[in-house]
C-alpha cells in the first residue's frame, strides 16, 4: 500500500493522476483493500431503464396531470398513503414496478466482487431488488423494497406482485380485510431496522468505501458517508456529488465501465 505522509499529500497525488493512471490507483487500492463497501443510489439502476429521482429526466420531473396538483414527496409520503390511499396507490404502481428491469454491468461486477470476497456488501438506497437479481447476497435496503409488502393490521407479509396486480384501488389483505402497503420507505419514516444499523456496522468496518449512483443528496445516504473513517474513499457518479472535495477518486461516467475496468 503506498503511504504517504500527511493527508494533503495523499489528496495532491491523487488530484494529479491522469484519466489512466486513476484507474491504476482504484484497482491498488481494491487489491489492498481488506474491507470494501459499496454504497450506491438511483444512479446504479438508471442503465436497467428505471429513472432516478431528482436529475433532469428523473421521476420528480415528470409532468402528468393526474397528480399535478401535488408534489412528488408527498405522493411517496407516509401522510398520503395515510390521508389519500387512492392517489399513493395509483402513482406507486404507474411510477415504481420495476418487476421486469434486468441487472446492469453494475450490478453484475458488484455480485462478482462481493462473491470473489472483494467486496463487503451493498448499501443501497434502491428499492428495485436488482443487486439481488444480480446475485448480491449482503445488500442493505436502507429505503426498503418493492419485493415485499404487508398488511398494515395484522402484519402478513405478501410477494412484490399483490399490490400491482390488486383488482382493488386500495390493495386490501385476505386475511382480515385492511389495507396492504409496500415495505417501501416512504417521506416521513424511520428508516427500516436492522438495515440502517448494519449499514453503519459496514461503513465502520470499511477501510475503502465506494459511492455510486448518488448525488448524496437524501440525508440517510449522506449520514452514511460522513460515517466513513477508513483509508480510501472513491466516488463515481455522472453528476456532481458531495464529498468530491473528501474522495481520493473521483469518476464522472458510468459505474458498470468503471468498475468494468479495474476487476
Amino acid at each position: 500500500m503506498r503511504s504517504f505522509f500527511s493527508d494533503r499529500d495523499k489528496k495532491k497525488y491523487y488530484r494529479g493522476l491522469s484519466e489512466d493512471q486513476k484507474y491504476e490507483a482504484f484497482s491498488e487500492i481494491l487489491f489492498d483493500s481488506e474491507h470494501v463497501v459499496f454504497l450506491g443510489g438511483a444512479g446504479v439502476s438508471t442503465e436497467s431503464g428505471i429513472p432516478d429521482f431528482r436529475s433532469r429526466n428523473g421521476l420528480y420531473k415528470k409532468r402528468d396531470r393526474a397528480f399535478g396538483r401535488y408534489k412528488p414527496e408527498y405522493l411517496l409520503s407516509i401522510e398520503c398513503l395515510r390521508n389519500r390511499p387512492e392517489v399513493f396507490f395509483d402513482y406507486y404502481r404507474k411510477n415504481l414496478d420495476a418487476r421486469r428491469a434486468l441487472p446492469n454491468r453494475a450490478h453484475e461486477v458488484l455480485a462478482s466482487m462481493e462473491a470473489s470476497g472483494r467486496l463487503d456488501g451493498v448499501i443501497t438506497q434502491n428499492i428495485d431488488g436488482l443487486h439481488q437479481k444480480a446475485g448480491s447476497r449482503n445488500v442493505q435496503e436502507i429505503h426498503g423494497t418493492i419485493r415485499m409488502n404487508h398488511c398494515v393490521s395484522c402484519r402478513a407479509p405478501y410477494g412484490e406482485d399483490f399490490i400491482f396486480e390488486s383488482p382493488d384501488r386500495i390493495p386490501r389483505c385476505p386475511a382480515c380485510g385492511k389495507m396492504v402497503r409496500p415495505d417501501v420507505t416512504l417521506y416521513g419514516e424511520f428508516l427500516p431496522q436492522p438495515a440502517y444499523t448494519n449499514a453503519i456496522n459496514m461503513i465502520g468496518l470499511a477501510d475503502t468505501l465506494i459511492i455510486g449512483g448518488t448525488s448524496l443528496e437524501v440525508g440517510s445516504a449522506a449520514q452514511l458517508a460522513h460515517m466513513f473513517h477508513g483509508r480510501h474513499l472513491v466516488i463515481i457518479n455522472k453528476g456532481k456529488t458531495k464529498l468530491e472535495g473528501a474522495a481520493d477518486l473521483v469518476f464522472h461516467d458510468s459505474i458498470g465501465k468503471v468498475l468494468d475496468r479495474i476487476t
